[in-house]
């Protein structure tokens, strides 16, 4: 009789409390998934914004170099004024 009853608690309680757990579980893995899915379609759109990115490092390099170039003589000349 009392294999009866355990079997009466299994199933009124112990079954519906895993289905209850089970679907939160599976209810997280769906946004986890649509959420990857968005950073997915996001990071192939963002590649195809990288194409340019050796020409103007180049530019920048050589932008950087014209500055420098510049704030080297300006500080020359600051030197011989205030020296």
């Amino acid at each position: 009789m009392l294999w009866w009853i355990g079997n009466i608690v299994l199933l009124v309680v112990v079954v519906p409390v895993l289905v209850a757990l089970l679907n939160r579980v599976l209810a997280a893995l769906e946004r986890i998934r649509a959420a990857s899915d968005h950073i997915l379609a996001g990071g192939g759109a963002l590649a195809g914004e990288f194409e340019n990115v050796p020409e103007t490092l180049a530019e920048t390099g050589a932008t950087v170099e014209a500055v420098s170039q510049g704030a080297v003589r300006y500080a020359g000349s600051v030197a011989k004024l205030l020296g």
